[in-house]
């Protein structure tokens, strides 16, 4: 077993690809051995299917493409990235401002928060940002070359 796993695959910024990037991170954990943990694989459902939404609605054609990247660090650390090349990094609206959108972040914050986790942003070299989530892993890793057909999910050493 390695200890580091990694699957990523880019995706069009487009409403379709939502479900895409949803369908395909369920299949590299289910390959990983985490089916039989729903509270777990609903969680990063959710992150993702949050992080590729905001992507798709707040990047205004700047970031045609958006990569969704898995790792599993050492079997003790999960984390996964939503990268686009869009300048702009996520805000937290004012809490005075009531609207129908824009708590994405702060779901996923707390997602992370009640898991362990913790959610950060860093900045790309082509001046975009990877929203990364990060949470503990307790479930023992299982090797498998193909994760679900929409991308590769296989073993690498870093």
């Amino acid at each position: 077993m390695a200890d580091h796993q990694r699957a990523c695959v880019t995706l069009p910024s487009d409403p379709v690809s939502v479900p895409a990037a949803r369908r395909y991170v369920v299949g590299v954990l289910g390959g990983w051995g985490l089916a039989d943990d729903a509270d777990f694989v609903d969680g990063v459902r959710l992150i993702v299917s949050e992080l590729a939404t905001n992507v798709v609605q707040h990047t205004f054609g700047q970031s045609p493409t958006f990569t969704v990247d898995l790792r599993l660090d050492q079997e003790e650390r999960f984390r996964l990235g939503v990268t686009d090349s869009h300048p702009q990094w996520p805000r937290r609206p004012p809490a005075a401002v009531r609207q129908d959108n824009g708590r994405g972040m702060g779901i996923i914050r707390c997602l992370a928060q009640q898991r362990g986790g913790r959610l950060t942003v860093t900045p790309t070299s082509d001046g975009g940002k990877t929203v990364w989530v990060v949470l503990p892993w307790r479930v023992p890793v299982r090797s498998r070359a193909g994760a679900s057909g929409t991308g590769r999910a296989q073993p690498t050493r870093p």
